[in-house]
């Protein structure tokens, strides 16, 4: 133990900020077309029905990809997947701007979410790879920050470019730039496992560090059993379809706010698009704070019971959401606070709730943990945005009045609360059960 305290820094943290950085490119097209949803479907002439399901139908294609991704991560390893996520979704961000009907912007959609849901199970299980057991919440929670970064920064510079290059579509053949850069960065300095560095940029106290985690305390021979785990360990624990109802309902808060919140702002509030692309920016700058200090908290003051931190955002987000709904037009400093409120809350869990597959399940099957529930959980993406299409009101002088859709959010805080109060913590090996699964896959 002594060793490990002597390597706080190490390569691990370079590859996490790399794993940071190519997700960021990853969110810069679905932020981008949510930006410009309002402007798009005055271009296309889009009914508010129309525009929830181009919001929505990225998430459903998105969660079957997401679930292939978790098998073809742990079968070829999580660099060529990321590798094949990236080529697609830089090669078709490129083309949106060539989009002229409803049906070619629908089909486009679909093979966006093909190539980007290649990417996050991919750079979970990489995460369970280069991070002891003891970091994972903090990992988790400052890769996912990158989200809260992209949907802070994009709206300003894409709103700025637009006002710049004459309009939404010159923006997309933009975007593609990022794309090759992150290509150049996975090829030359990503590696699936830390073994792969071992003594050039992989120090050997940290490869200790990394391999020897003491929250898996397992006892004598626990790296061997647990090397050997299959599928089975993790679809015969009922507590990880708890988790997938906690994730579903966790992205139905979070895509149902950003799919929505230009629009709102536009047609609720009035504001035009340099003033937009600042205010839907607000709740993003506040969830990089939320999310690394959920991670922290999760993992130095609350180790072995993240949930409580999951279940306190839950429980923020009911009566913030609420009240964004609320806010009367031109009370521009109220409506900044309850976004400020709404920013901190739907994010503060989601260091520890993606951080939970690699907390409790061997190294060997994250990936396929990470692909089902998130991808189950993408169905919550799926459907948020639809649903709240359908509860938009459109007032006499063709406003809209999103009332019933943030207390229809509100009440998916009641919901996340229930799911995640089921969940039981802890490495699953450290159960006699499994430990005996575990050994019987080994004959």
């Amino acid at each position: 133990m002594a060793g490990q305290v002597k390597t706080p820094w190490g390569y691990r943290h370079f590859i996490v900020f790399v794993l940071w950085f190519l997700y960021l490119v990853n969110c810069f097209d679905r932020i981008s077309v949510l930006t410009f949803l309002p402007y798009i479907q005055k271009d296309l002439n889009l009914s508010p029905v129309q525009l929830g399901w181009l919001a929505s139908i990225f998430f459903f294609v998105y969660a079957i990809a997401q679930v292939v991704a978790g098998f073809l991560t742990d079968r070829i390893g999580p660099k060529k997947t990321m590798t094949i996520a990236i080529w697609v979704f830089t090669l078709l961000t490129g083309v949106i701007g060539f989009v002229r009907t409803f049906w070619q912007f629908m089909w486009l959609r679909v093979g966006l979410a093909l190539g980007e849901g290649q990417h996050w199970s991919a750079a979970l299980r990489m995460l369970a790879n280069w991070f002891p057991r003891e970091e994972q919440s903090r990992a988790n929670g400052f890769f996912i920050s990158c989200v809260t970064i992209a949907a802070a920064v994009v709206p300003i510079i894409v709103t700025q470019l637009a006002a710049i290059l004459g309009g939404w579509r010159p923006v997309f053949f933009v975007l593609a730039v990022p794309g090759v850069i992150g290509i150049v960065l996975l090829w030359k300095y990503i590696v699936d496992t830390p073994k792969g560095l071992l003594h050039s940029r992989v120090k050997e106290a940290e490869y200790n560090l990394i391999t020897s985690s003491s929250s898996s305390a397992s006892g004598p021979g626990a790296s061997e059993r647990a090397g050997s785990a299959s599928l089975k360990i993790v679809l015969t624990d009922v507590h990880f379809y708890f988790y997938c109802v906690g994730v579903f309902f966790m992205l139905m808060l979070y895509w149902g706010m950003a799919a929505w919140i230009s629009t709102f702002l536009v047609r609720q509030h009035n504001l035009n698009v340099k003033t937009m692309g600042f205010v839907a920016s607000i709740p993003y700058f506040t969830a990089f704070i939320s999310m690394n200090l959920g991670g922290v908290i999760a993992d130095k003051w609350s180790f072995g019971k993240p949930k409580l931190v999951s279940m306190i955002s839950f429980l923020g987000c009911i009566p913030a959401m609420y009240m964004i709904g609320r806010v009367p037009k031109g009370h521009m400093l109220m409506l900044i606070l309850c976004l400020i409120a709404g920013g901190f809350f739907i994010h503060l869990m989601f260091g520890p709730m993606y951080s939970y597959p690699a907390r409790r399940y061997p190294k060997e099957v994250v990936g396929r943990a990470c692909g089902i529930s998130n991808g189950f959980g993408q169905l919550g993406s799926f459907v948020s945005p639809l649903i709240a299409g359908y509860l938009v009101v459109t007032l006499p002088d063709k406003s809209y009045d999103f009332g019933n859709v943030f207390i229809f959010l509100s009440l998916l805080g009641v919901l996340g609360i229930l799911a995640i109060a089921f969940l039981k913590e802890g490495y699953i090996l450290d159960s006699e059960k499994y430990r005996s699964q575990a050994a019987a896959s080994c004959k």
